[in-house]
């Protein structure tokens, strides 16, 4: 784990948020002996961001598919 004083971090922002990205978390330390984490936190993923699968169909091949599939289903 990296610790930063204040100043190293106020000049060096981008340094520093890329160590707490690679290493999980960084320390800062103030002049007066304050020490402050700093973490990356985690964004959250859309339920529809999923892997794409490779296939030989065309858009309108599945679009006919699907289409297909809906009018079963009424």
């Amino acid at each position: 784990m990296n610790v930063y004083t204040y100043s190293e971090t106020r000049q060096k922002l981008s340094h520093v948020l890329d160590s707490a990205k690679k290493t999980g978390r960084v320390l800062i330390r103030r002049q007066d002996g304050t020490i402050f984490s700093l973490t990356p936190v985690d964004s959250p993923k859309s339920p529809l961001d999923v892997k794409g699968i490779a296939t030989d169909l065309s858009t309108t091949e599945v679009v006919s598919f699907v289409r297909e599939s809906r009018s079963r289903d009424s």
